[in-house]
């Protein structure tokens, strides 16, 4: 079994003679299945709305919007696009190259709403200009921030000061009212000091009494440029990076930067490494979802579902230390496989927490799936169709619990996932009793997953032996030459992945969690941009909030389960 994503190279290819044509100035087949397109500026719009909107292409999953720098060329920035359709599969990259002098493109937001923040989140890191955004000023740094930090220009060092002055102004509040009525309500400020809002998200909203007419969310407390430190690093270094992403289920992070550029090396993982990402990543997944679930319940008065859930997630973490000496953020996957081999009593371990964590999960089903205070308290609140929910980019179980069944894991399968038996939860109401009910299902299939894994755990290497990949075993290095100098090479040099670009993409906790990754053939990367699942979910809180009341606000948000460190990266 190949660690190159052979679901990702034989993505479904659509049909050529409905790709658009005019302004299209080159299609290509990438490594990682994509068809790409290279487009005129003044035809992007054009070839967007055809790629949505032809039967048969339907591409309705705006995935992410971002931009790569490359500083000798006339032309340059790429402004890239990554679409998909869940009907046929086929997946699209189109790239727009645009000059320094004029870093300007028609924005996408009248097409698909996800355009909005991943729109802002290129104007703020590369200076890029969308015409006809709505709402279009920096996001991830402040607005006392000096240029643009990930132009290849920009220094890693420099720091720029946030003061109380620096805050974000909601929109609303400049003059830009939708009503008259502005004088008879007033401005509260959810968060970001609050525990409610996990410590590093801001809600303003407009109130009239208890009922949200407006509000805007500012991010970017977390934000670390975890793009920009990635520049700067090797392949390998950068695997601690991303468990600060989703740090509630780190391990899936590694896994899925690990198949991208697997993907690019075209290299081979051994099964039981294969097999040991699967179980590792799925006790991660009920991890995230038990820690999503115990907050949101505690949000909401329900304390001891909390101490239920946070024994399955402490039992979890002493599985992932016996394997990677870590707990919270593992850094267990290495390009290639992984760090070394599962302890010795790993299937035992396994086995028990098979056996211990199900009464847990049960027990809370007992106490609050019928509970009439829980489902008042949800049922009917913060709904989204699943129309809607698309448009705004989501995937995971929010967009499951809007009716849409997509799930990575079964629509691109990757480190043998089509070889297991499981379902995909999916509800059809889209509000915050249904996100619940998704994520207790997505625990127990999980298991499921986990129980056929370890019943055909092979045995065998957990690394590649490609050299050029992954150190020689100790042993050799110190008694063969060759294995010697490998080492040193590699050690020195670092991994040299060859010059290209991937879109690769898992099943997070959250959704699709994407990484393009470019490669200038060096032992760094020149480009990485993180797809964070709730960066898209998040970007429609401010929306779903109109008409609710301020104690559902909290609910709403517990039920999104945004993770601060993979929102603001």
């Amino acid at each position: 079994m190949t660690a190159s994503r052979t679901e990702t190279t034989m993505l479904p290819q659509p049909q050529v003679d409905l790709l658009p044509k005019e302004g299209v100035v080159a299609v290509e087949h990438g490594v990682d299945g994509h068809t790409v397109l290279t487009v005129e500026r003044e035809h992007l719009l054009d070839v967007l709305k055809s790629l949505k909107e032809t039967p048969g292409l339907d591409c309705n999953l705006l995935a992410d919007i971002c931009g790569v720098d490359y500083p000798e060329r006339d032309a340059r920035f790429d402004v890239v696009y990554h679409l998909g359709s869940l009907e046929h599969g086929h997946r699209f990259r189109v790239k727009v190259p645009v000059t320094e002098d004029d870093a300007t493109v028609p924005s996408a937001y009248g097409l698909w709403k996800a355009a909005d923040w991943f729109e802002r989140e290129a104007y703020d890191m590369f200076g890029i200009r969308f015409d006809g955004h709505p709402n279009l000023k920096r996001i991830l740094t402040h607005e006392a921030f000096h240029g643009h930090a990930l132009r290849k220009d920009y220094d890693p060092s420099q720091r720029w000061l946030l003061t109380e002055e620096n805050l974000m102004t909601p929109k609303w509040s400049t003059g830009e009212q939708k009503n008259d009525d502005h004088l008879d309500t007033q401005v509260l400020n959810l968060g970001p000091s609050h525990p409610a809002t996990h410590g590093t998200l801001r809600t303003v909203a407009r109130l009239d009494g208890e009922y949200i007419t407006e509000a805007e969310c500012e991010i970017g407390y977390l934000h670390r440029c975890f793009e920009k430190m990635s520049e700067t690093h090797g392949w390998e270094q950068v695997i601690p990076y991303t468990d600060r992403l989703n740090y509630c289920s780190s391990m899936i992070n590694g896994v899925g930067y690990a198949l991208t550029v697997e993907n690019l090396l075209g290299v081979e993982v051994p099964p039981r490494a294969q097999v040991v990402r699967v179980i590792l990543s799925e006790f991660s997944r009920i991890m995230d979802h038990a820690v999503c679930l115990g907050a949101n319940l505690v949000d909401l008065g329900a304390l001891t579902n909390f101490w239920y859930f946070f024994q399955i997630r402490e039992e979890i973490y002493g599985l992932l230390e016996s394997c990677a000496g870590g707990r919270l953020t593992v850094s267990y996957a290495r390009i290639g496989g992984l760090a070394h081999d599962v302890p010795l009593d790993f299937e035992e371990h396994v086995r028990s927490l098979l056996a211990r964590i199900p009464k847990f999960i049960d027990d809370v089903d007992k106490l609050v799936t019928t509970n009439k205070i829980f489902r008042d308290r949800t049922e009917d609140v913060g709904t989204i169709s699943g129309e809607e929910a698309l448009a705004w980019g989501w995937t995971g179980p929010c967009l499951r619990a809007s009716g849409i069944p997509y799930d990575v894991r079964k629509a691109y399968p990757y480190s043998g996932y089509e070889q297991y038996d499981f379902d995909v939860p999916v509800a059809s109401t889209g509000d915050t009793y249904a996100r619940y009910l998704v994520r207790m299902e997505e625990m127990r299939q999980s298991l499921r997953i986990i129980e056929q894994a370890i019943d055909n755990l092979p045995p065998g290497p957990v690394i590649t032996d490609d050299h050029h990949v992954a150190l020689p075993p100790k042993e050799k290095v110190y008694t063969e030459m060759e294995s010697l100098i490998w080492h040193f090479k590699l050690i020195f040099d670092g991994i040299k992945v060859p010059a290209g670009e991937a879109y690769g993409f898992t099943e997070g906790a959250n959704g699709e969690l994407g990484y393009y990754i470019v490669s200038d053939g060096t032992g760094h990367p020149y480009r990485i941009k993180v797809r964070p699942p709730c960066f898209a979910i998040y970007q429609a809180f401010p929306h779903m909030l109109e008409g609710s009341l301020v104690p559902d606000a909290i609910a709403i948000l517990g039920s999104l389960n945004i993770i601060a460190g993979e929102l603001d990266r």
